[in-house]
């Protein structure tokens, strides 16, 4: 990629309910919708997608699983994921998901055009006092001298030598300039939970019952500027945030800093939660663009 884009500051996570796709009854278009979160989340440099339980967590473990391993595969390079993901029933229509094209999902697979100072994400295949061998994706693991990772670790390294026997050296991912991807993580805890942790210093909460985004924009902004973490919340297909967190006997305005409506006067029912991904990213992307 000749211009690879920065990742965010602040770093940005979003909130999706594990009941995203629990409306849609076959395997394959579940694939397809999930499909569609993955590449809104990196078009748009999420650094963290947050699956979190809006029932209890006994109850839709097979929906968190079935979400987080579609938006893990999908961010893990293609050369990675045959070791990463066995065959599962969750990835048996994986062929339909589009191919996210960031910049750790490198297209050169030769040894040959590796660059000086190239970053890569590898695993560790063979490990000991004096080296680690990291498969990164081109015809031979590439070694990482005088550092000793345990076997089947996914690690970041950055390409020292190149040539007929190019080596590399362990990276710190927070240190690349570029967007490298989103973590996925699945907290047990309900959403009320988790929001009384106070681990953002600015959480959005969607809502057509919020406030109309043009009015608070302005404050929405200053905010993000100030801030170093940001989380945006979304809602379940049949549930807003309001009624998630009723049942918890809480009330979403105490628990976020703005709860906005991002689509002012829908015409149709419902916005789907994919639907309103796309729509508060593309907005606050566009808003941001000059603060990140």
């Amino acid at each position: 990629m000749a211009n690879p884009p920065v990742k965010r500051i602040p770093k940005l996570s979003v909130a999706i309910p594990a009941s995203l796709v629990s409306d849609i009854p076959h395997l394959r278009e579940k694939t397809l919708k999930l499909g569609l979160v993955g590449r809104a989340l990196a078009i748009f440099r999420v650094d963290e997608v947050i699956v979190f339980p809006d029932r209890s967590f006994q109850s839709q473990t097979s929906e968190i699983d079935l979400t987080t391993t579609i938006l893990s595969y999908m961010e893990t390079p293609q050369y990675l994921r045959k070791v990463f993901f066995k065959i599962r029933p969750e990835l048996r229509y994986v062929g339909v998901l589009a191919p996210l094209r960031t910049p750790h999902h490198p297209l050169t697979n030769r040894k040959k055009d590796l660059r000086m100072g190239e970053y890569r994400e590898g695993l560790v295949v063979a490990s000991d006092q004096k080296r680690s061998l990291v498969q990164i994706g081109v015809e031979q693991p590439v070694p990482v001298i005088g550092v000793q990772v345990p076997v089947n670790t996914r690690i970041t390294v950055r390409i020292a030598e190149t040539g007929k026997r190019p080596k590399a050296s362990v990276a710190d991912r927070d240190a690349i300039e570029a967007y490298w991807g989103y973590k996925v993580t699945a907290p047990k805890q309900s959403l009320g939970t988790m929001l009384k942790e106070k681990s953002f210093d600015l959480v959005v909460a969607t809502s057509r019952l919020g406030e109309p985004f043009t009015r608070v924009a302005e404050k929405v902004l200053a905010r993000w500027g100030e801030s170093t973490r940001v989380l945006i919340v979304f809602g379940s297909p049949t549930e807003g945030l309001h009624d998630m967190l009723r049942k918890e006997r809480l009330r979403l305005g105490d628990l976020v800093d703005f709860v906005v409506n991002m689509i002012p006067n829908q015409a149709t029912e419902t916005v789907r939660t994919e639907e309103a991904l796309y729509t508060t990213l593309a907005v606050l992307n566009l808003l941001t663009a000059e603060k990140t």
